[in-house]
């Protein structure tokens, strides 16, 4: 058995066109930086955030008036994860498969695949997991998106467009029931009116709305908070308010990743914070940009939306996704050889390395990588 990767390069590639195939939705549709070389596991890089600016009236004077000073907030970003998958094999059970006429290089070359699966649908499940930080939702718990037609994406991009995001590079990315009913729909499944053959003939999910249609296999099915008869309080809440405080009334509890809704308002806002007992009379606070309608003062029910399928909805440029490769002391370690090879269909890079031990060779296939919802008003929700 070679102890170097050079004459491992088919295998590794024949790895790749098995990975290839698995339904990886979120990793190319969110803003990726592949190179993230300047964080350590567990460091922060802080990424800047401006803050919404205000304008003034224009009066002529001397000078020009002594304002313009803003609170400039930031997005962490942080390296969580530095994983691997390890594969070994000694001389003896090389030989024993070369003599029971077993194929040694397409068991390696599926152990290659599943090492690099495994590690794709972690950081797949990551960003998936980012849907709590949401802004906003459309859609009813329990029922799957596009039913009968497309209004589904259409209230989608109107959230994002109310709130400000950048409908240049818009994604949408959706489990797989989602998936086969938008596949029924007989305006997009119809050649002469979706004007395309590409899902009739191929199953190929066309653009909708302004959304790249992607699926994928970790699409999140959050439960939901027990609260049940909560109320807000007799204060009174303006357009943007996101602190609500609850009056001592109802049962149970308002979770972060909570969809909850106020009567009155056909939103539904996603919970930042939330109260483990909302007869408690706490409070909860909603995402950024916070309530499209204002509350009256006068106590307002507060509905907590069921458990549902997060399908999601964001500009691209609203979740960012670090990789690199694993570092290495100055001095090396302990591998013989190594190299990158990279997905063409995820763009993600793996660094293979081979390491001789006493009588048998491990393979190692590694990745490092952190997650971030760096603008939390650019993602919506589609339950189901």
């Amino acid at each position: 058995m070679a102890n170097t990767l050079t004459g491992l390069i088919p295998t590794l590639y024949n790895a790749l066109d098995v990975v290839s195939r698995e339904l990886v939705g979120l990793i190319p549709a969110v803003s990726s930086d592949m190179t993230f070389e300047r964080a350590a596991v567990g460091q922060t890089v802080k990424s800047p955030v401006a803050p919404a600016a205000a304008a003034t009236n224009i009066t002529p004077a001397v000078t020009p008036p002594n304002d313009g000073d803003q609170d400039i907030g930031s997005v962490d970003m942080t390296i969580t994860k530095a994983r691997r998958v390890p594969i070994r094999w000694n001389g003896e059970e090389k030989r024993g498969l070369d003599n029971n006429g077993a194929s040694y290089n397409i068991i390696l070359r599926d152990q290659f695949a599943q090492g690099m699966r495994t590690l794709v649908n972690e950081i797949e499940s990551d960003l998936a997991g980012l849907h709590i930080y949401a802004s906003r939702a459309y859609g009813t718990p329990g029922t799957t998106p596009f039913a009968t037609n497309l209004a589904d994406t259409a209230q989608g991009r109107k959230i994002l467009a109310d709130n400000g995001a950048p409908m240049g590079d818009l994604q949408a990315v959706i489990d797989t029931s989602a998936g086969a009913a938008m596949r029924t729909l007989t305006q997009l499944s119809k050649a002469n009116e979706a004007a395309d053959t590409s899902l009739l003939r191929r199953g190929v999910l066309l653009d909708v709305h302004g959304f790249a249609i992607r699926e994928s296999a970790q699409i999140k099915t959050a439960t939901a908070g027990t609260g049940a008869a909560a109320t807000t309080n007799a204060a009174g809440y303006a357009v943007g308010a996101t602190t609500i405080t609850l009056a001592s009334a109802g049962t149970g509890t308002i979770v972060a990743g909570d969809v909850i809704s106020f009567a009155g308002d056909p939103n539904k806002y996603m919970v930042l914070t939330g109260d483990t007992d909302v007869s408690n009379g706490g409070t909860v606070t909603l995402m950024s940009p916070g309530l499209r309608k204002a509350i009256p003062a006068a106590a307002t029910n507060i509905t907590v939306a069921a458990a549902s399928t997060r399908n999601m909805l964001f500009a691209r440029s609203a979740i960012a996704l670090a990789t690199r490769a694993p570092a290495l002391p100055a001095q090396g370690d302990s591998a013989v050889d190594r190299m990158v090879i990279t997905d063409p269909v995820s763009g993600l890079s793996f660094e293979v390395s081979v390491y001789a031990q006493y009588r048998q060779i491990q393979y190692e296939v590694a990745i490092v990588w952190g997650v971030a919802a760096v603008k939390r008003e650019h993602i919506a929700l589609l339950l189901g």
